[in-house]
């Protein structure tokens, strides 16, 4: 049994270590596409709903950031994963407000940090941890009803969030380092490129509101289009399916 598990693992390890690759390939490429350093641009690879063996391959094909979409599965991973120099955990799901204990002791940055509500709640639980949590600002730039975040999607709507950026900022144990966005899905990558560039015009005029704080930060882009993101100036693409696929690995006591 052991056997069997080993091979599951070895041919596990090497497809994740070939699609990684190959996303950051095309990282390289969309960057350099546009001036950019490729170096400024980082890959998080999904592993939300696959089993703990999906994550730790993706560690052991050389993935350094791991993103989870719910608080208490990405908790189960990092708890059955030994602790690894250099691998970061990102939350990168809505999170519920009796959740923001788990996203404040245990992972490196949220990226959908989405009320001032939960801003305060997770202060409070950092700063039980002695630490200061990272956090990106999730910014609902299509306006859609189903999409977490501030909705931003026009002029009057960004001025209305603006007193929860300046509340959120005056927190001492959150430091904002950016935004974050999901864009109405398209059918083509193309169809997110002007919402990527409404988050960074935002972002850039909260660099001209707000100076003190750290905007360096954008999470945009996924399987579907995370090239365009790049070329649009994301420094943060989420990508899942494109690197571990599907949701189709068993875990090690079904698989044997």
């Amino acid at each position: 049994m052991s056997g069997r598990y080993n091979i599951f693992m070895s041919d596990l390890v090497s497809f994740i270590r070939e699609n990684h690759q190959f996303a950051l390939d095309q990282i390289a490429a969309a960057a350099r596409k546009v001036g950019r350093n490729p170096d400024d641009v980082k890959l998080v690879v999904v592993t939300k709903s696959q089993p703990v063996e999906v994550a730790q391959a993706a560690i052991q094909a050389g993935v350094r950031i791991l993103g989870e979409n719910y608080p208490e599965e990405g908790v189960t991973k990092i708890q059955s994963l030994p602790s690894q120099s250099g691998v970061e955990w990102h939350m990168i799901g809505h999170v519920q407000s009796r959740k923001a204990r788990l996203v404040a002791e245990y992972f490196e940055l949220l990226h959908s940090l989405d009320s001032l509500k939960l801003a305060k709640r997770l202060d409070r639980f950092a700063a039980k941890q002695d630490r200061i949590l990272p956090v990106l600002l999730e910014l609902n730039v299509g306006g859609e009803d189903t999409k977490a975040g501030w909705v931003v999607s026009d002029d009057s709507q960004s001025n209305r969030f603006l007193p929860d950026v300046r509340a959120i900022l005056d927190l001492p144990n959150l430091r904002v380092c950016g935004l974050m966005t999901m864009p109405p899905l398209g059918t083509d990558a193309e169809d997110s490129r002007p919402f990527f560039q409404r988050l960074r015009l935002l972002r850039d005029q909260l660099v001209s509101l707000h100076p003190e704080a750290d905007w360096k930060e954008l999470s945009m882009g996924t399987s579907a289009d995370y090239m365009v993101a790049v070329e649009e100036g994301a420094t943060l693409v989420r990508v899942g399916s494109a690197i571990v696929g599907a949701r189709r690995y068993k875990s090690e006591k079904e698989a044997l």
